[in-house]
């Protein structure tokens, strides 16, 4: 893999000054974000291979190219798993990619973000330096944990060549349940149950039902399910509910010509819009999605008045802001960060200042 670091290091370094470029592994995502069009493609697929994985210590490393889909093999044949269910996309989705994105599916409600399972990183800065941050144990690093940093931030301050998680055992048991309830009742029935001792993994409400994921010891499981009551879903349907939630396949992500998806970051307690009863709520109230006109951009100020911030996901975007505008101090942030990392603007900007 040296050669291969080699030749994207020469790659960076003969851009500098000279032309932008934008990182790709297997290109599930590179709709997502503001996506520049004069940069060509630096091309990271190649560097792929599980570095060492042992299941005993819960840490996996991995090139960045590695395909996701067999990290998550591997994992499942020693009954582990990625707690946050990084969407794929597509086939083609890499490691390095998922945590670039920085994105989390509906197990986040009860297991934590992408970002928390980042141990370390091995990187390629704008300046042709190889840079390794963090390390394979919890607790690692003095100071700042700068190997996060590179989680979600979609490819602006370098290639991530390789990647250490921590994973997890999968759950002894789990168990799916169905209620039938208003978006408002879902919203305060998820804030209710995440204040009790249960072992709740995900929670969804969309067209006038809730979704539980009870994940756990068993005993566990089968006492909050009594609890709880509701439809059981067999374990079959329950299993393809949640991949359809996390590849969003859901018709609520089904967008028309002309419309625009939003995601809404929202304090989980948020009440429902009245105009926003189609909503597809996740992570216990903390995410909406809506499907609306593209021009229609009062989002952005109506999820920045109740403390959340608003981006359009997919969908019409012409002339349209993807990103919700930040304040000066987030943006000084960023450029310092830039200026760190990628003095000369080689890596396009996928999160523009704003």
């Amino acid at each position: 893999m040296n050669a291969i670091v080699d030749r994207l290091r020469e790659q960076v370094l003969e851009a500098c000054g000279r032309r932008r470029l934008e990182i790709r592994g297997g290109g599930s995502k590179s709709w997502y974000g503001a996506s520049d069009p004069e940069a060509e493609p630096l091309e990271v697929g190649m560097l792929s291979g599980i570095i060492r994985y042992e299941p005993s210590e819960l840490v996996l490393t991995a090139y960045g190219g590695t395909p996701l889909a067999e990290v998550e093999a591997l994992l499942a044949q020693h009954r582990q798993w990625l707690p946050f269910s990084p969407p794929h996309f597509a086939d083609s989705a890499t490691i390095g990619g998922a945590v670039a994105s920085g994105l989390s599916g509906p197990t986040r409600w009860g297991h934590g973000a992408l970002r928390d399972y980042v141990l370390g990183v091995r990187v390629l800065d704008g300046q042709g330096r190889v840079l390794r941050f963090g390390g394979e144990v919890m607790k690692n690093v003095a100071g700042y944990d700068v190997s996060r940093l590179f989680a979600g931030s979609l490819g602006t301050l370098g290639v991530i060549l390789e990647v250490s998680l921590k994973v997890l055992p999968l759950p002894p048991a789990t168990r799916t349940l169905r209620f039938a309830c208003s978006q408002d009742e879902a919203i305060e029935r998820f804030n209710r149950l995440a204040g009790q001792p249960l072992p709740l993994s995900a929670g969804v409400w969309w067209q006038g039902e809730s979704t539980l994921r009870l994940a756990g010891a068993r005993a566990a499981v089968e006492a909050a399910a009594t609890r709880l009551g509701g439809e059981v879903l067999p374990e079959e349907a329950a299993r393809v509910f949640w991949e359809d939630v996390r590849e969003q396949r859901l018709p609520a992500w089904k967008l028309q010509e002309g419309e625009v998806l939003w995601r809404l970051a929202l304090p989980p307690t948020t009440p429902a819009w009245a105009d926003a009863e189609d909503a597809l709520v996740e992570w216990g109230g903390g995410l909406r999605w809506l499907r609306r006109p593209a021009a229609d951009d009062s989002w952005f100020e109506r999820a920045r008045a109740v403390g959340g911030h608003a981006m359009r996901w997919r969908g019409a975007r012409t002339g349209g802001r993807v990103f919700a505008p930040r304040g000066a101090a987030e943006r000084a942030i960023e450029a310092r960060l830039k200026a760190a990392f990628d003095p000369d603007g080689v890596f396009a900007r996928r999160l523009p200042l704003e």
